[in-house]
């Protein structure tokens, strides 16, 4: 049977991880087995004290290396068949991994796949009617194949990939640490070893979003989007704003 091994980079996020960890034992089937792996970008929040208590397999950096060296080091050591690299402020819904699984494997040609949520930017993002993370966490996704949609990119929030595509392109590309478009670069290079993307719209997860990034200052953010955004066109010469 296949299993996923899913990645949480976390830095400073208990309360969040806490949270992410619950929803996804409470969400996720006994016929859909995974490992979860969280790495530890520095954290002394007590992060790595409540991932020894729930013997959750674990990473512990000294230091925060960023969002793509921390997914990095989590696929490194990953066992799983299809590996997923997931946000800390998430919350997972019934069927979730089910449902995101079954549309990877839709076809040979499908690389990577993602959920639709609250908060994101592009066409993953859908108007909900839940006004706490509490509502939306009751959630059940229900299959329907119809609502997959070819896209040129997905966010990497929750980003759902084969091991065969890491094996074929490698890893994320570090030097958009600590963190923006390693996303977009890695589904440029799935794209252009001729793979699909696919949004799978029948699947809702929550995202309070910013939890990481938001920390650092408006003005500081805008820079390091700036900065990566010119390192992605240097790569690739293209805008992946066009893209979205």
């Amino acid at each position: 049977m296949q299993t996923t091994s899913i990645i949480i980079p976390n830095r400073n996020g208990l309360g969040y991880l806490r949270e992410c960890v619950l929803s996804i034992k409470q969400h996720t089937d006994a016929e859909t087995p995974y490992e979860i792996i969280v790495v530890d970008n520095g954290s002394d929040d007590g992060s790595l004290q409540y991932c020894r208590q729930e013997h959750i397999k674990f990473i512990s950096l000294p230091s925060n290396r960023g969002f793509p060296a921390a997914c990095n080091l989590g696929m490194r050591i990953a066992s799983g068949d299809a590996l997923m690299l997931l946000n800390n402020d998430v919350l997972v819904t019934r069927n979730w991994l089910k449902n995101l699984l079954r549309c990877l494997y839709s076809g040979n040609e499908v690389g990577i796949v993602g959920p639709v949520t609250n908060f994101a930017s592009g066409k993953q993002m859908v108007e909900i009617p839940y006004k706490t993370s509490e509502q939306a966490a009751g959630f059940s996704n229900t299959a329907d194949p119809g609502k997959w949609l070819n896209v040129p990119r997905l966010i990497g929030f929750c980003f759902l990939f084969k091991r065969e595509l890491l094996h074929r392109i490698g890893l994320l590309d570090e030097q958009f640490s600590p963190g923006h478009f390693e996303d977009d670069d890695y589904c440029y290079r799935a794209r252009s070893q001729g793979y699909r993307l696919l949004i799978a719209a029948d699947t809702f997860i929550y995202h309070h979003g910013s939890a990481s990034f938001g920390k650092e200052g408006d003005d500081r953010v805008k820079q390091l989007i700036r900065r990566n955004y010119d390192k992605f066109v240097a790569k690739w010469g293209v805008d992946p704003h066009s893209f979205i």
